[in-house]
């Protein structure tokens, strides 16, 4: 079976394992975990942040960073395809009690007069917009990377208004990999930045927020709260040391791949990928509506070991990640290429 499914689906390679079995652990709710400390000091230097707090996912992360630095009322800016507004069960409203105003933009990216021209006015009438969060690599941009400038623009103007400033970074390293730009100059000017160990990276658990140290101490206390704060977790936290000294350079790997599927899948008859999208790791193609919807081709593909996701109607995702080799990659797009000529030999005896 060839899982393009997500980024989340890699498992520990032996030695990342041997790191975590040899894990020295504490008690973190205590704050002497010193597998823990090491990873939080090393992602708030990687960041240029002040300091750091390690949680149990990208959605309690970005859910966290909200909740630090808005009020129950508050409104948010985000882009309409935003992960925290798509997947993240409603989080901002249900517990930090915001509501969503949207930045539209191409594949998930706006630019600062867009952001500027939601801002309420000051009246009593409206809720107080409070924060901006951006994305990046944004997921269902289909993998696209904020540019630079246009990041530091938004972040810059929001900074003028008095705005917040929060970014979602699960896939932060593909974005440094694959613009060169690095982290702390991609960070440069958020409040907080969330980071998932758990996806290219490969860690099987965890992810960290960084920003000043008032605000990573509300996000600790809110940790606590909402039941994020572990006891031994230094044994996660060694997985994604691992991650950090061994699997962020290889990235370039899962990249290369991408561009090299999206080639492939791009010469079947019926499937197109807009090739200008393909940016980092992520590959979303689309299926002509007479081979069936995406959800039909989910499982055909599937049928033949080759496992995919349907992110629309008729637009289906593959992803690649640590377990995917060039060899792979291959395989898989004659997998699927050998089943759509099947659909359409069975079509044509009909």
């Amino acid at each position: 079976m060839i899982d393009l499914r997500s980024d989340t689906v890699t498992k520990p390679t032996p030695a990342m394992l041997d790191a975590m079995a040899h894990a020295e652990v504490g008690d973190d709710v205590l704050g002497d975990d010193p597998t823990i400390n090491a990873l939080q000091e090393r992602c708030a230097a990687m960041f240029c942040k002040q300091a750091a707090c390690f949680v149990p996912s990208g959605t309690m992360a970005n859910l966290l960073a909200i909740r630090a630095q808005t009020e129950p009322g508050d409104e948010i800016i985000c882009h309409p395809e935003s992960h925290i507004y798509h997947y993240e069960t409603g989080g901002f409203a249900a517990i930090a009690g915001c509501s969503i105003r949207f930045a539209q933009g191409e594949r998930g990216i706006f630019d600062a007069d867009t952001m500027a021209s939601l801002v309420r006015w000051d009246d009593d009438h409206c809720p107080r917009t409070r924060l901006v969060s951006m994305e990046n690599t944004h997921n269902r941009g289909r993998g696209s990377v904020w540019p630079i400038t246009t990041l530091h623009d938004v972040c810059e103007r929001a900074a003028s208004l008095g705005l917040k400033r929060h970014l979602d970074g699960a896939r932060i390293w593909n974005a440094s990999i694959a613009s060169g730009e690095s982290l702390c100059d991609i960070a440069q000017h958020v409040d907080t930045v969330s980071a998932c160990f758990s996806k290219g990276l490969g860690a099987p658990v965890g992810s960290i927020v960084a920003g000043d140290t008032k605000t990573i101490a509300r996000i600790r206390h809110l940790r606590k709260m909402l039941g994020g704060a572990m006891r031994q977790s230094g044994i996660l936290a060694a997985a994604a040391m691992y991650a950090l000294d061994h699997h962020v350079d290889r990235l370039a790997d899962d990249h290369a791949n991408a561009r090299h599927f999206a080639d492939g899948i791009n010469a079947i008859e019926g499937l197109t990928v807009d090739l200008r999208a393909v940016e980092t790791n992520l590959v979303y193609f689309d299926v002509e509506s007479h081979l069936g919807s995406a959800e039909e081709l989910v499982q055909c593909f599937n049928d033949v070991g080759v496992k995919t996701l349907d992110e629309g109607p008729h637009t289906l995702r593959a992803v690649m990640h640590l377990h995917i080799t060039r060899t792979i990659v291959d395989e898989a797009v004659v997998r699927i290429a050998r089943r759509l000529t099947s659909l359409r030999d069975h079509g044509a005896g009909q």
